[in-house]
């Protein structure tokens, strides 16, 4: 099949490519960037895309799919079409399914469900059995099998030792150690500790149960030379740990979520568990140290940590109820609104930390826009306002407290391994 996309924006900070042309694809690769000639366009489906924006497909590395194990809330694939609608070519699938990916067998199960897929799945192993931080798991067979990183997700690693033994063996092939920052025995709460949650009556998390495993990683990054990234970064002083030990060399990388760099624990209020989530959100001088560390890059990238949970979960008191939010089909939009159109980032900027940058922490491939390589794309409109409606999300949970926010900037489309969606469907090209 051939298409034609006319006029796009072709946009790519990794090439120095900033271009508004034509683009023809024929069998999902790239044929020509261009001035298109009339025998181009003949027998191809046309789309105008001007004013869109055509960038290296997505990433979004911090993913729970739930398969296997709790299906009811996602799948494998429910999670990939709701990664196409948020304009994703990839996702990193975290290791808190049942049972945990400690296994290669469970790596190559989650693999085998997403061959044929727009989306690519890499999956993230767990970095201990059972995620129990006493054991290693057998780290070499998961890479082997298609681990792109380790985690013990949801938990820090619970030993030091083991820490550190994990950060050995992932070192050995440049694979990240993916850390949940968080001290367990200070975190035997249910939102923030600050005025807020004294007010409320709730227990509470301080900052300092993050920021003690974050000190402790770094250290341990800086002693073994491996790599650590810090999931889903959340305290103001995290932030400028992570800030220094970038300065002096270690090798750190962090993420940050849309919900952490928009909405404060003053949310709590409402008692709508949909504002409940691990880490909690913060206080207001929290979520502008976000802004602040991904406008200088010490935080490199945007990550969802989609977290699906069903109905009848979340709706318990709030002190029941589980931790996390979805977030695929609402991150794009959320950056391009709160930081784009803010003047915080660039559209530049912001493919790196939704594209380069979790690609090159990962180590998966850079996307390069050009003639003759495989088209793996997003488009989006920087400029479409629209509102967010859960009841019309791909994902199988709607737990989102976006729900009928106007945001402005969506994509469009997603183009990888010579499939397309598009306007709801998908098809071959």
């Amino acid at each position: 099949m051939k298409i034609v996309l006319k006029q796009v924006n072709l946009l790519n900070p990794e090439q120095k490519l900033n271009l508004k042309c034509d683009l023809f694809i024929e069998d999902g690769v790239i044929r020509k960037i261009g001035d298109l000639k009339p025998e181009d366009l003949k027998s191809s489906k046309v789309y105008e895309f001007e004013n869109k924006y055509c960038v290296p497909g997505f990433v979004d590395m911090h993913v729970h799919l739930r398969e296997p194990g709790r299906e009811d809330e996602e799948t494998v694939v429910t999670g990939c079409n709701s990664a196409a609608a948020g304009g994703f070519t990839a996702v990193a699938s975290m290791p808190n399914t049942n049972p945990d990916t400690d296994s290669a067998e469970i790596v190559r199960f989650i693999k085998e469900k997403a061959k044929d897929h727009l989306v690519d799945v890499f999956p993230i192993a767990a970095a201990s059995l059972g995620r129990k931080g006493e054991a290693l798991a057998p780290m070499y067979e998961l890479y082997e099998a298609g681990a792109v990183g380790f985690s013990d997700d949801g938990v820090a690693i619970k030993s030091s030792l083991v820490l550190r033994h994990a950060m050995e063996y992932a070192k050995m092939f440049d694979a990240p150690i993916i850390e949940h920052c968080e001290d367990e025995s200070l975190a035997d709460g249910v939102m923030n500790e600050s005025v807020t949650s004294t007010i409320l009556g709730l227990p509470a998390i301080p900052n300092v149960a993050e920021d003690l495993i974050v000190i402790r990683d770094i250290m341990l990054a800086e002693f073994t030379g491996a790599k650590v990234h810090i999931a889903h970064i959340s305290s103001k002083n995290a932030v400028e740990l992570v800030r220094q030990a970038k300065k002096k060399g270690i090798n750190v990388t962090a993420e940050v979520t849309p919900h952490h760099f928009t909405l404060t624990d003053e949310t709590v209020k409402t008692f709508d568990t949909n504002y409940k989530m691990n880490p909690p959100l913060r206080t207001r001088a929290d979520v502008d140290a976000m802004i602040v560390g991904l406008k200088d890059g010490t935080i490199d990238c945007i990550a969802s940590d989609h977290a699906p949970h069903s109905i009848e979960e979340k709706e318990m008191e709030f002190i029941y109820a589980p931790n996390g939010i979805i977030g695929l089909e609402t991150t794009l939009g959320i950056a391009l609104s709160d930081l784009v159109h803010k003047k915080h980032l660039t559209i530049e900027q912001l493919v790196e930390k939704l594209s380069i940058n979790p690609r090159k922490i990962l180590n998966i491939p850079q996307v390069i826009i050009k003639e003759g390589e495989i088209a793996n794309l997003t488009f989006f409109d920087p400029e479409q306002i629209w509102t967010v409606d859960i009841t019309k999300f791909k994902s199988k949970s709607k737990n989102s407290p976006f729900d009928k926010r106007l945001l402005t900037g969506k994509s469009v489309a997603v183009i990888n391994k010579k499939k397309m969606y598009f306007e709801d469907k998908f098809f071959d090209i």
